[in-house]
């Protein structure tokens, strides 16, 4: 079964429908050692059919619109974090001390963008804020003994392995017996339930969801829903900014707003009394606390739809580990393999974000087309590390890069790739003169643009529009 097969095997679809696909190749987009770009045209593909089977089965009759996804669409959106300028300026991406370093028997991947994971980290080290304070003090200490202790300490570090370390390990054998994407039922309803105010080019039109995400796969996920026309409505935690560049750049088509889940409790709920969709971002478990577990959720609300995106998967023992794309590649091999003279490589783009982000919003589409034909709650679960397995295990059957068919998809030579400017634009917003990556998420009829540019972190009102 090939690549775009695979993704809309996992999701539940119809395997027919891989025939409305076609996809432009170009080489030289997302070069890398792994199957990157192989994999990225999958992501996006499958998300792409999933909105045009959800765009067929609103209009009610016709065939289900034709998908065409462009190589050279997906790097521009995979790298689109790289990409983005606020009046000309160029982006912040990383905290400086979120990077690899030696130590005394490997390397180490941290993770500090947060100013409460940098605090973390420096209390175990036991060191200031200075990079080659914190230098100094790994090149003395054991890689996986700092993990350790990182992590006891509630803080962001990984030690670099080999993909078969990883496999041998018990998490990396958890992650190994998961689904690509994980989907359930909860809560059975009693009728099929149909979003209001049906639009052939914007599918999801009158889906409300609720953004409970963080960077970076969990916003990727609803800057496709919001493209396709849901009214998606980011809730902040007080107190703990993202990056404003990467809040910017996957904030397109949403209003954000802050909220807490504990003192704002009846807030929620009135939101979540008219919501779709609920997709959140957090370890499993951690909103247990506030009656947010998916069958909780499921109660309150009938019919919703509970995304969730978690770093590790929901079992082993790291499941309750915080994690990012850029610890993923390094915990799992994917740095190792893409790594010259000594030193750990990384992707060409933050392409398990991105990809668990375009898997996450397919499952969601296809949940709401499900739920319009059969009713019921319904439960959609992607992992970053179940996209980095099936990334390092390459093809499901085995293909090349180059094979001319795909699961009933046809593909088309588009000459090589030079770079991204043909798939970005500008526009004028709140934030300033932003230049950006257009949507990869491309079907006959359908939009070609976010409805409106991103705005400040919590600048709207916690409300539906």
């Amino acid at each position: 079964m090939e690549d775009i097969a695979y993704v809309w095997s996992a999701l539940g679809g119809d395997p027919a429908l891989t025939s409305r696909v076609s996809a432009v190749e170009r080489p030289g987009a997302l070069d890398a050692r792994l199957p990157v770009r192989r994999t990225a045209r999958a992501c996006v593909a499958a998300c792409a059919l999933a909105a045009a089977e959800l765009a067929a089965a609103r209009a009610g009759s016709g065939p289900v619109p034709a998908v065409r996804v462009d190589d050279g669409a997906v790097a521009a959106a995979f790298t689109g974090e790289r990409l983005l300028r606020v009046d000309g300026r160029e982006p912040v991406a990383f905290a400086p001390l979120s990077r690899l370093w030696r130590t005394a028997d490997g390397w180490l991947r941290t993770h500090a963008n947060y100013p409460h994971h940098r605090e973390r980290l420096l209390r175990v080290l036991e060191v200031d804020p200075d990079p080659d304070a914190v230098a100094s003090a790994l090149a003395g200490r054991s890689a996986p003994d700092v993990e350790e202790a990182v992590s006891a300490a509630g803080g962001l570090a990984v030690a670099l392995r080999t993909p078969d370390r990883w496999a041998a390990s018990a998490q990396g054998a958890a992650v190994a017996r998961l689904p690509l994407v994980e989907r359930g039922t909860p809560d059975p309803a009693p009728a099929p339930v149909t979003p209001p105010g049906s639009s052939p080019s914007l599918p999801a039109a009158g889906v409300r969801v609720l953004d409970l995400t963080r960077v970076l796969a969990g916003p990727v996920a609803t800057r496709t829903l919001a493209l396709l026309g849901a009214d998606v409505l980011r809730l902040e935690p007080p107190g703990l900014p993202e990056l404003a560049d990467l809040h910017a750049e996957t904030g397109f088509g949403k209003r954000s707003a802050v909220l807490d889940l504990g003192a704002d409790r009846d807030v929620f709920e009135e939101l979540l009394a008219s919501a779709d969709v609920v997709v959140t971002g957090y370890r499993p478990g951690a909103l247990d606390r506030f009656g947010l577990s998916p069958r909780a959720l499921a109660e309150r609300r009938p019919g919703l739809v509970v995304a969730r995106l978690t770093a590790w998967g929901p079992e082993g023992p790291w499941a309750g580990r915080r994690g990012f794309d850029s610890l993923v590649q390094v915990a799992t091999g994917i740095a190792h393999v893409e790594g010259a003279a000594g030193r750990p490589g990384a992707l060409p783009a933050q392409a398990l974000d991105h990809g668990s982000g375009y898997l996450l919003a397919a499952g969601v589409l296809r949940a709401l087309t499900e739920r319009m034909r059969e009713g019921g709650s319904r439960t959609v679960r992607v992992s970053l590390a179940r996209t980095a397995a099936w990334l390092l295990g390459g093809d499901p059957a085995g293909g090349t890069e180059g094979s001319t068919e795909d699961g009933g998809a046809r593909r088309s030579e588009g000459g090589a790739y030079t770079g991204p400017e043909r798939w970005l634009a500008e526009r004028d917003s709140r934030l300033g003169r932003l230049r950006y990556a257009l949507p990869a998420v491309s079907f006959t009829g359908g939009p070609t643009d976010w409805p409106r540019p991103p705005g400040p972190a919590g600048a709207d009102t916690a409300g539906w529009g």
